[in-house]
């Protein structure tokens, strides 16, 4: 294909995308109430029930459900728009990538739903840690804007961290990293892991760190499994 060609294929996928982007993003703004029901649990949770979410702004709603849209509109359309790169990239590749490409893109997806998951699971200890370390004496009223942006950032962060093996594959297979030398930073990749997990939890809370650390070290040790059975 020529460079023209490219640019129109490109074009092409990045259209079809963007209109599965606003088919969820529309579908994701009419599942507002459930879709924000689900994301308030951890909070209803540690408040017994007896608190909802509050707004302090009168725009504060309507963007709120336009941020709950956003997101939950690329969740919905993440599928469309991994099958267009897959589409898009697939004439580049020699047939020994082909093979090794779609496993990669459904452990990614996988993967990444695994660390939401455990994101979601970890933000109910996590908001009643930070509850308890400002004191008995404060009466907890998160607002929306702020306690969904924190939601949005640790299902990100969970995510993007879970991605921690497929880089680790990947840097396997392509010669850069040898198993037998992951095996043997096995002391100074315990450290960095739990650095790694410190800096980028958003809640900064032993829980949310901890939850994320062990799979991570977990999928080391698993890559390293992974990386020499791929080898053979």
């Amino acid at each position: 294909m020529t460079l023209v060609e490219h640019l129109t294929e490109l074009r092409r996928r990045l259209i079809i995308s963007a209109i599965a982007l606003a088919i969820g993003a529309g579908i994701a703004f009419l599942l507002y109430n459930p879709i924000l029901s689900f994301l308030s649990g951890p909070y209803h949770a540690i408040s017994h029930g007896h608190n909802k979410l509050i707004v302090t702004d009168p725009l504060e709603a309507f963007a709120t459900r336009l941020k709950i849209a956003a997101w939950a509109g690329l969740f919905f359309a993440s599928p469309v728009v991994l099958w267009q790169f897959w589409r898009f990239i697939t004439p580049g590749l020699h047939p020994k990538e082909k093979r090794y490409a779609i496993p990669f893109i459904v452990a990614s997806v996988v993967l990444f739903m695994m660390g939401a998951a455990v994101a979601l699971l970890t933000l109910r200890p996590a908001l009643q840690f930070l509850q308890a370390v400002g004191g008995h004496s404060l009466d907890t009223y998160y607002r929306a804007g702020p306690y969904l942006s924190l939601v949005m950032l640790m299902i990100v962060a969970f995510g993007v961290a879970f991605e921690f093996p497929i880089l680790l594959v990947f840097l396997e297979l392509a010669g850069v990293v040898p198993s037998q030398k992951l095996r043997k930073w096995r002391r100074p990749a315990i450290v960095i892991i739990v650095t790694v997990a410190a800096v980028i939890t958003p809640s900064q809370d032993p829980y949310s760190l901890f939850a994320m650390a062990i799979p991570m070290y977990i999928f080391y040790e698993g890559s390293i499994l992974i990386g020499r059975l791929l080898k053979k």
